[in-house]
């Protein structure tokens, strides 16, 4: 196979930002690392208050520290712990403004549908879509409350396409995910509440770092197919996240914020 060419750089990380959140209350959960870690540096620097929670004490405390923010650890399958995360984000702060539910895992062993196992597909579908379910179900009363409220929940680009180097309950996750949000954006956006889901293309984040190591020909496979010739930065999706949990975006809902660089609609890319 012909290798991609050289990635083009991303834009520069340090260009000012808005402050469009100055006041709001932001759970982030995964915030410890990857599109986390990025967005919680761009929702403080835009002014908002913001709840790092991870199941990594050591990568959510950093998190948090580093942006005068709090931390919460907590395991996004244990519906307890999510009430208990959002209760505190409230007690705090005095208000739940945005939820970022983002945390989501890939594991090596959710592949293709003929080798994939019951065990693995369940584990996947537990962290990517019953957490979404469980930390949507946590924010709503108080963005309901409220009268206002902006979730955002981590879907993929996979989510409306096919991909031939399946992971198998990743895709069907992150499927899932998207028809969540649609179906919560529709129902509670009288009540002032949109919710969107993000679709990333391929990141440069640890996990996909983790991809390049262990299979290189796989790795390649997808940039190949990205019209832009190179992977997002965790960076660019916090931008997509802050837009979103923002006024700016006050008409958008109950979609899919596709942040891919075109992948989602290329046939073929170029030379």
């Amino acid at each position: 196979m012909t290798q991609p060419a050289i990635p083009t750089e991303a834009p520069d990380s340090a260009a000012p930002v808005c402050r469009r959140l100055v006041g709001r209350t932001a759970v982030v959960t995964g915030a410890g690392s990857g599109i986390g870690l990025a967005t919680v540096r761009r929702l403080a620097a835009e002014g908002a208050n913001v709840v790092c929670a991870d199941i990594d004490e050591a990568a959510g405390k950093a998190a948090a520290d580093e942006v005068g923010g709090l931390f919460v650890k907590v395991d996004v399958v244990d519906g307890e712990q999510v009430e208990a995360l959002f209760e505190a984000a409230n007690d705090t702060y005095g208000s739940v403004d945005i939820a970022f539910n983002n945390a989501g895992i890939s594991p090596p062993d959710d592949d293709s549908i003929l080798t994939t196992g019951l065990d693995a597909w369940r584990r996947v579908q537990e962290v990517n879509l019953t957490s979404v379910y469980l930390c949507c179900k946590a924010a709503l009363p108080y963005m309901r409350r409220q009268g206002r409220g902006s979730i955002i929940n981590t879907a993929s680009f996979v989510a409306v396409m096919g991909a031939a180097t399946s992971q198998i309950s990743y895709t069907a996750s992150k499927g899932g995910v998207l028809a969540l949000s649609r179906e919560l954006g529709v129902q509670f956006a009288r009540e002032g509440i949109r919710v969107n889901a993000l679709c990333p293309g391929p990141v440069n984040t640890p996990l996909l770092k983790e991809l390049f190591a262990k299979d290189p020909e796989r790795a390649a496979r997808r940039l190949v197919h990205v019209p832009v010739g190179r992977f997002a930065e965790p960076e660019e999706m916090a931008a997509a996240v802050a837009f979103l949990a923002s006024d700016d975006a006050s008409f958008v809902n109950a979609t899919e914020f596709l942040v891919d660089g075109g992948i989602a609609n290329a046939y073929v890319t170029p030379l």
